[in-house]
């Protein structure tokens, strides 16, 4: 009896010794279908399902409260609507309007600066409203552009 030897008997193909390269064709290839597939799909996502959906009539939410106007102008005079407030009295007239409001989470705030001031001027009159008590602080801006600034494309 003979012992074997050769490719065979060490474990290897006969063929030659192993390739450690990847095949890049059929990844290429898989790939490609990928692609052509997600591009058939794409545009019929982005179109969506054509619906008739049913009307509903809802009576408008209620609200009893009307929100809180601060103003603060180029000068840096601070209104609470119409009355001006001194700065260094305002954290104090909020707090008393939180606690004649008695809900102060429920109320909301809107705050309007001139756009000259410094951003650090608006923030601190903005955490001061929040240390007061109130949660709920919007920024009003005015929504017409300048006559030589044009709307982003």
């Amino acid at each position: 009896m003979t012992l074997a030897s050769g490719p065979i008997a060490r474990g290897r193909p006969p063929h030659g010794p192993l390739l450690s390269e990847i095949n890049i064709t059929p990844l290429v290839d898989v790939m490609l279908v990928l692609l052509v597939i997600f591009m058939i799909t794409a545009p019929l996502v982005a179109t969506g399902v054509k619906v008739d959906l049913p009307e509903a009539r809802t009576r408008e939410l209620a609200s009893d409260s009307k929100p809180l106007m601060i103003t603060i102008d180029a000068t840096g005079d601070i209104f609470i609507g119409d009355a001006v407030v001194a700065r260094e009295a305002f954290g104090d007239t909020l707090r008393q309007l939180a606690q004649a409001s008695g809900d102060p989470a429920s109320l909301r705030v809107f705050v309007r600066a001139d756009r000259t001031l410094a951003y650090g001027t608006v923030m601190q009159i903005v955490a001061e409203v929040g240390a007061a008590g109130f949660p709920k602080v919007a920024f009003l801006s005015d929504s017409r552009l300048p006559s030589d600034q044009k709307e982003a494309p």
